[in-house]
């Protein structure tokens, strides 16, 4: 039986004080890659990235996004992805030069992992910063929570073309029992790849704790949504202003914005743009064509 699509599952391992989340992410992980055509290897390190998102964002209580970015000197020199409060994702990757066979590390080189919430009301901004050093972006994450003040963390995370999934388990406030810690993440750390995306969260669960008394919680459905919207586009060509942008006019007859995350394109043509900076008379509707 495949797993549920695009679905995060809670658990509780009750009698200890250990929870878990396991993630599928199929359509979702599909739109969100398709706008572009990323060799095999990014592709594969962006789609463990947002399954890590979705399982982190999950963890905190909080109104907003959940952002993770990774910035180095190797051919894949940039990438970050988002988590919304409202089950949502998006992403990107950039690379530059050779990809084929490279190691995470060698992907990356000498690179930073930045996580950061952005509340989307009241509460401080927060971002942890570590170098990414790791045989891949799962270890990466594992050496954040080590090296911060945060509950003890596992993430095992996978991708394909199609699919991708994983598994994050973390140990609660006030345990000091390290037996059941110990024995539960011997026991998390032999899912394999395929079982994370393949097998349903009933399967696999039973699969990793058939011993143990597993309290499995409502599914949340993840989605991919991009924020972009007309309304932004035309904040940022106002701040960019009339005479940065005449030029682009007076070449192209139009100005055109590619959203990076979704791939929608934005145009404007001469009139728009004169409409963009007459601030008195509102643009009428369908002054924008995507």
């Amino acid at each position: 039986m495949p797993p549920s699509a695009d679905q995060l599952h809670r658990f509780l391992i009750e009698n200890t004080k250990v929870r878990g989340e396991l993630v599928h992410l199929d359509d979702t992980w599909r739109a969100l890659h398709a706008p572009v055509e990323y060799p095999e290897e990014v592709r594969l390190i962006l789609g463990q990235a947002v399954t890590a998102v979705a399982l982190l964002a999950a963890t905190v209580k909080f109104c907003g996004n959940l952002s993770l970015q990774i910035n180095g000197n190797g051919p894949l020199h940039m990438l970050v992805v988002q988590a919304t409060s409202q089950s949502t994702v998006r992403g990107l990757a950039r690379w530059r030069g050779a990809t084929t066979g490279k190691s995470f590390p060698d992907l990356v080189g000498d690179a930073r992992l930045m996580l950061t919430i952005d509340p989307a009301t009241r509460g401080e901004r927060y971002q942890g910063i570590v170098e990414a050093q790791g045989c891949d972006l799962a270890g990466v994450l594992q050496g954040y929570f080590q090296r911060s003040e945060q509950l003890p963390t596992r993430l095992w995370l996978a991708a394909d073309n199609t699919r991708a999934g994983g598994l994050l388990l973390q140990r609660l406030p006030g345990d000091e029992d390290e037996e059941d810690w110990n024995r539960l993440s011997l026991l998390s750390a032999t899912v394999k790849r395929d079982e994370l995306l393949n097998l349903s969260a009933h399967k696999l669960l039973d699969r990793l704790y058939r011993q143990e008394d597993v309290r499995v919680f409502s599914p949340a459905t993840i989605s991919h949504r991009c924020s972009c919207s007309e309304e932004k586009v035309k904040a940022t060509l106002r701040a960019l202003g009339e005479k940065e942008l005449e030029s682009e006019i007076d070449q192209n007859n139009e100005i055109i914005v590619n959203c990076e995350f979704c791939g929608t394109v934005f145009r404007y043509d001469a009139v728009d743009f004169a409409l963009l900076f007459f601030k008195d008379t509102p643009s009428p509707a369908g002054d924008m064509r995507h």
